[in-house]
């Protein structure tokens, strides 16, 4: 059995694509090679027969342009979520529904990725439409353990280097989560920067495309295909300050991995970064029953037509989510929206008044859980991403063998300093075991 554990990063492998080393139709070969010999344990992606027949006719149309034409993600096989419209591959949204009823256009997401000359690798793995219920992917370190949710396959895809690059989706942790699970980088961008057509919607008011790769300077590439005017910033001078959001937010940290985490913060601090402790969210618990609140009603609305048809098919998890969504009442659900714009000023307000540059946290509470009935806790991500807020996860070493994460947190279109920070961060945090 090969290691599940080779994950590939993003920047030389598009460059050695493009420069012919291998040629595209032996890469494809090895690739696929590898799909077949690692998924059956792994199951990070949807069984596609003739998967290698796809990619190879595909990749023949791309090695035919001349060389000096070849684009910047030219030859780069994708994950894509099974939540997104590919055109060719069928939609299941991990669900027993008829894949016609949930067929769409194809996301224009996948369509600038392959603009850009990438290959769609396949669709990955997602829990029941994004939601709870889980899927059948194991994490690459162990097995045992959830690789988190609901970007499983995307996450576990790119730890075990199937792929260089994947997309994901997230509403409160789907993207930050499973990367810090599966020691990868994970990328939400700020809302609506990355287009969310073609996208089944699970709450529509929170939900983000997102990207996942090995490193972030392959986030920041491949970034700069998929996200809505992007811009190439010089480099940040002087001290970055970074702030950690204390009170109750972050006692939803395990003990173990808030440990760890002060012990990131001091090499962070002796790496040249400052970091500056603020009270933050003291009506923590408030903020997420409002958060599950707007969630819940926006996925009863989503599946009302699907549901009536088609409720029977549903796992038991996602259905007892969309029947929650049905006893929202809507006044409730206005008044959780209008506590999101309150919420919005006051982290802004908190920024400016700390001269923070960027929030930072845990990715996720703990390491992954074991067992696969669970894709592990989003609360680390639950505020950020009901504010709309551009957060990135970056491998932070590991806990008992299985990795760790911190969470970056940019002001909301800040997506292109959050990235440049995290890759300074990136390169100061050391990966080795706790």
């Amino acid at each position: 059995m090969e290691p599940l554990i080779q994950s590939v990063p993003l920047l030389p492998e598009a460059a050695a694509l493009r420069a012919g080393r291998p040629e595209l139709s032996e890469y494809v070969e090895r690739l696929c090679t590898r799909i077949d010999r690692v998924d059956p344990v792994l199951h990070a992606f949807v069984p596609e027969p003739g998967r290698y027949e796809r990619l190879a006719v595909r990749a023949a149309v791309l090695a035919a342009g001349a060389p000096a034409d070849r684009p910047v993600l030219y030859g780069v096989p994708v994950g894509v979520k099974d939540v997104i419209q590919v055109d060719g591959l069928p939609t299941h949204g991990g669900s027993a529904l008829p894949p016609g009823v949930l067929a769409g256009p194809e996301a224009t997401a996948v369509g600038r990725l392959r603009a850009a000359g990438a290959l769609v690798a396949g669709k990955t793995v997602t829990a029941e439409f994004a939601v709870v219920a889980p899927g059948p992917t194991r994490n690459p370190h162990n097995p045992a353990h959830t690789p988190g949710g609901s970007s499983s396959g995307s996450a576990a895809a790119v730890a075990a280097g199937l792929v260089p690059l994947a997309l994901g989706t997230q509403t409160v942790g789907s993207v930050i989560r499973p990367a810090a699970y599966c020691g990868v980088v994970g990328f939400r961008p700020t809302y609506g920067r990355i287009p969310l057509d073609g996208v089944i919607p699970h709450a529509p008011s929170l939900d983000a495309v997102g990207l996942y790769t090995a490193e972030v300077a392959g986030v920041e590439l491949a970034a700069s295909v998929v996200c809505d005017d992007w811009a190439r910033l010089p480099d940040a001078d002087g001290p970055m300050v970074l702030g950690v959001p204390d009170g109750p937010y972050l006692d939803r940290v395990e003990p173990a991995a808030r440990a760890a985490f002060e012990r990131q913060l001091a090499r962070l601090a002796s790496g040249g970064l400052t970091v500056r402790r603020v009270p933050a969210m003291p009506g923590f618990d408030d903020l997420v029953r409002q958060v599950w609140t707007v969630i819940r009603y926006e996925l009863a609305q989503v599946h009302a037509d699907w549901f009536a048809r088609f409720g029977r098919l549903y796992r038991p998890e996602t259905a007892a989510a969309i029947r929650q969504g049905r006893e929202v009442d809507p006044d409730d659900y206005r008044a959780a929206l209008k506590a999101r714009e309150r919420f919005r000023a006051e982290l802004a307000a908190a920024v400016g008044d700390a001269g923070l540059d960027l929030w930072i946290t845990p990715a996720a509470p703990g390491p992954a859980p074991a067992g696969l009935d669970s894709t592990g806790d989003a609360v680390m991500s639950l505020p950020w991403s009901f504010a709309g807020l551009p957060a990135v996860a970056v491998p932070a070493g590991t806990l008992g063998g299985l990795p760790v994460g911190v969470q970056l947190v940019g002001p909301e279109g800040g997506d292109e300093r959050l990235l440049q920070v995290a890759r300074k961060v990136e390169g100061v945090l050391w990966r080795g075991p706790e």
